[in-house]
């Protein structure tokens, strides 16, 4: 037993000898990718003192908007978050209801978001966000072209550092992460006038996201 721990001991001094110097590195790219991908929330939202008629009135106003949004070809839309909550007096006493009811909205089309945002703001709906990202395609796409730069980036600094040394390296390890998104762009409910005029398809900009890929790693330097 002694016999075999000395030999492995040994073993493990000897290969601790012959380890390089280790050098912790970084490097980055980024990547515009284009905005191709919308989407939005618009809720409906009733007060008073019945919750079953707030119910009745919210749950209408849902429905006449998702007949108006499934004629929309290529706009998808999804039930959101639904909320009845009470609304309290100075006696904490309840005085009101509140209900609101989401539907979001996911699209390529930016025209056809636009017009509908515009009409459904015209049906009593606000709207509660806006996002607009690259879709997942675009991302993937662009993610694997910033991979491939940041690593290209990584082995140039690698090449640098070792040829500063005067030896050879080897990559002992990698750590890649990709980042980038715009964040939700805020929206508030329409006023009644607003609301009574001729619906306007409401003015959106898609931009570009910035996406970015960085790597941390490590090199050995050969002795």
């Amino acid at each position: 037993m002694k016999t075999t721990l000395a030999l492995l001991t040994s073993a493990l001094l000897a290969c601790a000898a012959q380890a390089g110097t280790t050098i912790e590195l970084a490097a980055g790219a980024s990547l515009p990718a284009a905005n191709d991908m919308i989407s939005a929330t618009v809720y409906a939202e009733a007060s008073g003192s019945n919750p079953a008629e707030l119910a009745r009135r919210v749950n209408q106003d849902i429905a006449e908007a998702l007949k108006l949004i499934k004629s929309k070809p290529g706009v998808a839309a999804k039930s959101g978050q639904q909320h009845t909550y009470p609304v309290y007096g100075q006696n904490q006493k309840i005085e009101n209801w509140r209900m609101r009811s989401e539907i979001v909205l996911e699209s390529k089309d930016q025209a056809s978001v636009s017009d509908l945002l515009g009409k459904l703001q015209q049906m009593r709906l606000a709207v509660g966000n806006l996002v607009q990202q690259p879709s997942p395609a675009t991302r993937l796409a662009t993610e694997d072209e910033t991979t491939r730069a940041a690593i290209r980036a990584f082995q140039s600094r690698a090449k640098l550092v070792a040829e500063v040394f005067g030896k050879a390296y080897k990559v002992k390890q990698l750590n890649i992460q990709q980042s980038g998104a715009n964040p939700p762009m805020p929206m508030f409910r329409a006023s009644r006038a607003m609301m009574k005029a001729e619906a306007e398809p409401l003015p959106i900009e898609a931009g570009e996201s910035l996406v970015t890929t960085t790597i941390n790693g490590q090199i050995e330097l050969a002795d």
